[in-house]
């Protein structure tokens, strides 16, 4: 449908459609993470085996980043209304399932199910957002908004998690989810109106499954050589599926309507803002899982403790996003993005000096340094994907910066998750493949006891050592990348955002 956008300042009705769309999207980051602290409680009253606890975890960003990309685009030609609509009955369905679960597999399956429908929510809302909001300033305000509840989600995931557990059962984490899917269904039809995109053309469906077959067989194969070493079915798997994304990237350069316009990868900002959107995840997501396992099982704390004290990070983290878009007014996305990656960096080394009997202030400073590191992160990857687009195209290009998102959350557990894994199991007393399965054993003597918790310490330190590593790696890639005036992106870039946004609010 064409676009009715008035050119004023957005009224209350534009406001209250930004609240309500915040709900899922909260949600769906969530989501992400809420099981942090919960594994614990899980593993102990459905018993997992390592193996299951980690798709547990990561099942669910391995269905958001695979599928994200084609639901941007089904929801850009056939309404990103009615597929947020869809998607959040999805969503219920499998919350719901998954608080009932009677065993791991079924608890997997149902996290599966609301990755699908996550993917499904945040392209969609994104869009949405951009249509109610038609004024450059006013669009990036909300965008930070709305990167501020994404971040948020992340951020409160374990908070939540935890407090629900002091009181309730483990499935009170997931049924959590009903009573805000409930309110978006009854509000989202008044209050949001049906958006399509000015082009037509059917959905290619041969890059749809390309897209998502060709990101779950890698990562599937990353994980499991990361997991379990070397071996013919993770290697087979994983190469693949990087020829399945071969095949697609090059099938999107001779299709009218591609999935993916890779065109936008030849501004340095955009493709630096999109690595960005990655990395970071990797690196909060591994600290946060093994944080709250250290927290725990290591220092002895409660759910409730730990949760707690996951409140400063989580905190610093939203008022981040919710600042950044002055921020970066001021000094330019490109020392926005160069300020991400070295406050990660020096907030992530504040965990090394974390030992088997204290670490908590270390740990609070830690997450509240990086936290302004993740926070600058999530506002500036999603203001630069929707700002570089024609409107037309702002479902696709949000989708590309949620499935940088939410495949480094996934990648982060599997890869420097496994990574502790393994060094736990070689240093460790060798008696079970995980510190919170060592620690259920009966009998097991003090020294035995320590050994595991210092084996478990060790492996979040080689953990961090390589987010690290990697953060100052791109930190130092991009200050140099960037500071090279381009004919695309000359000096620096706050003149050059207004146009897109222009002419997103007057498509």
């Amino acid at each position: 449908m064409t676009r009715q956008l008035a050119h004023t300042s957005p009224g209350l009705r534009a406001w209250l459609g930004l609240v309500v769309i915040l709900g899922p999207v909260l949600l769906v980051s969530m989501d992400g993470s809420i099981l942090f602290l919960a594994i614990p409680s899980i593993t102990e009253a459905l018993s997992p085996t390592a193996d299951q606890t980690l798709w547990m975890l990561d099942i669910y960003g391995f269905a958001v980043g695979s599928l994200l990309v084609a639901f941007g685009s089904i929801g850009d030609r056939y309404g990103r209304l009615k597929l947020l609509m869809i998607g959040a009955t999805v969503f219920g369905i499998g919350s719901a399932g998954a608080a009932l679960a009677p065993t791991p597999e079924l608890l997997i399956a149902s996290r599966a199910l609301m990755g699908v429908a996550g993917a499904t929510l945040l392209p969609s809302a994104l869009a949405v957002l951009s249509e109610l909001f038609p004024d450059p300033k006013q669009r990036a305000r909300a965008i930070g908004i709305f990167a501020a509840a994404f971040a948020a989600g992340f951020g409160i995931g374990p908070v939540v998690g935890g407090a629900l557990l002091g009181q309730f059962w483990w499935g009170s984490v997931f049924l959590v989810n009903l009573p805000v899917i409930a309110v978006f269904l009854v509000l989202a039809p008044v209050l949001l109106r049906e958006v399509r995109a000015t082009r037509t053309g059917r959905i290619d469906l041969v890059s749809v499954v390309a897209s998502a077959g060709g990101l779950l067989l890698t990562i599937y194969g990353i994980k499991h050589l990361a997991a379990d070493g070397f071996s013919a079915v993770p290697v087979v798997t994983g190469l693949l599926g990087l020829a399945v994304l071969a095949f697609f990237a090059l099938r999107q350069r001779h299709l009218e309507h591609p999935l993916i316009d890779f065109s936008l990868f030849r501004d340095r900002t955009f493709t630096i803002a999109i690595v960005t959107g990655l990395l970071p995840l990797v690196a909060w997501s591994a600290a946060a899982y093994l944080s709250g396992i250290y927290l725990q099982s290591v220092l002895g704390l409660s759910v409730l403790q730990a949760a707690l004290l996951a409140l400063p990070g989580a905190a610093a983290l939203t008022l981040t996003c919710v600042v950044t878009p002055a921020f970066v007014d001021r000094i330019g996305k490109k020392a926005a993005l160069l300020t991400s990656h070295f406050t990660i960096a020096g907030g992530l080394l504040l965990l090394l000096p974390t030992t088997t009997t204290g670490g908590i202030g270390w740990y609070v400073a830690s997450t509240v340094i990086a936290g302004v590191g993740y926070g600058i992160s999530f506002s500036v990857v999603a203001d630069t994907a929707v700002g570089a687009v024609p409107a037309e195209r702002a479902g696709s290009a949000g989708a590309l910066a949620e499935t940088s998102n939410e495949i480094g959350n996934a990648l982060g557990i599997a890869l420097l998750g496994s990574l502790a894994a393994l060094i736990f199991r070689l240093q460790g007393p060798d008696l079970a493949p995980t510190l919170d399965e060592t620690l259920q054993l009966p009998g097991l003597a003090p020294a035995v006891l320590q050994d595991a918790k210092g084996a478990f310490v060790t492996g979040l330190h080689a953990a961090v050592v390589v987010a690290v590593v990697l953060h100052a790696a791109l930190g130092a890639a991009a200050l140099r990348w960037l500071s090279e005036p381009t004919a695309e992106d000359p000096g620096r870039d706050a003149p050059a955002a207004p146009a897109p946004k222009e002419l997103a609010g007057k498509a």
